[in-house]
């Protein structure tokens, strides 16, 4: 019977690094954001106050059709993949659902400074400059760097949904089931925080090659108009460059790591003081 983990966290934080050093090992199963957490806020709509199939869907048979989603997605891996590691950037704020269908799970949550995250996917935004990308709504959204920022840090976009979910996690009673990852600190020590995050699974150790990762989506990526967005360089290294983000911009989102508090959170982390 298969085990289910997850990995959530910030975008442009390392989750498809990490997915791509965990899916060395055959054990384990690891890829980018799939569907299952928009098909798991679906079907939870449907049977929620508001529907009118609620009356005749009883909490028993919600949690079974829950588990019954990541059964049959999961279905055709082979016998080996024991371990299922499920991306997505909202599973932090469904830890009371997630942990209550896998008792046992996991959430492994990648964090980065805030600017940085906005200036890797600025950056992105400039490789592709005939795209629009999916990213953006309209013209007025994606017009400068400050109407990007802005969009991509509301509540309900890329940066503020996923930023929201995580802090609503880190501070909240279930945050010992989840390891918050800092993105500098992977890729400087991958010798050193891989084996840390086998411990927190209670898995055993697998010889992982930090210099060899093969890991890339290209029709994934071309769909969204970003392409390039999960290409994994093949060595694990961290590479220092100046930001492209006008310094107010920079300085404003730098400010937002809470998860160097840790004294009000439940949660283990893994990081990089500054």
């Amino acid at each position: 019977m298969q085990r289910y983990h997850f990995i959530s966290g910030l975008p442009r934080a390392g989750s498809t690094l990490l997915s791509a050093i965990l899916r060395q090992n055959p054990r384990f199963h690891a890829g980018v954001s799939s569907p299952l957490a928009a098909f798991f806020s679906s079907l939870v709509s449907q049977v929620s106050v508001g529907s009118e199939w609620s009356a005749q869907v009883t909490v028993s048979q919600r949690r079974r059709l829950l588990l019954g989603l990541f059964e049959s997605y999961y279905a055709d891996l082979s016998a080996e993949k024991q371990v299922v590691f499920d991306t997505n950037r909202v599973w932090t704020s469904r830890l009371p659902a997630l942990l209550d269908l896998f008792p046992q799970a996991k959430v492994i949550a990648c964090v980065r400074n805030v600017a940085w995250v906005m200036d890797s996917i600025e950056r992105l935004y400039r490789k592709n400059p005939y795209e629009n990308t999916a990213l953006f709504g309209n013209e007025s959204e994606r017009s400068t760097v400050f109407t990007r920022t802005e969009t991509l840090a509301q509540r309900n976009r890329l940066v503020g949904l996923a930023y929201s979910g995580l802090k609503e996690a880190y501070y909240s009673e279930h945050g010992r089931a989840m390891l918050v990852v800092d993105y500098d600190l992977l890729v400087q020590r991958p010798a050193h925080v891989i084996p840390l995050i086998y411990q927190f699974l209670g898995e055993e150790a697998f010889p992982h090659d930090y210099d060899n990762l093969n890991f890339d989506t290209p029709d994934y990526d071309e769909g969204l108009g970003l392409v390039g967005l999960h290409k994994v360089r093949k060595k694990v290294s961290l590479e220092p460059r100046e930001t492209i983000l006008p310094p107010d911009v920079f300085e404003q989102y730098a400010k937002l790591s809470f998860w160097y508090n840790t004294s009000s959170s439940r949660c283990n982390v893994l990081m990089v003081r500054p």
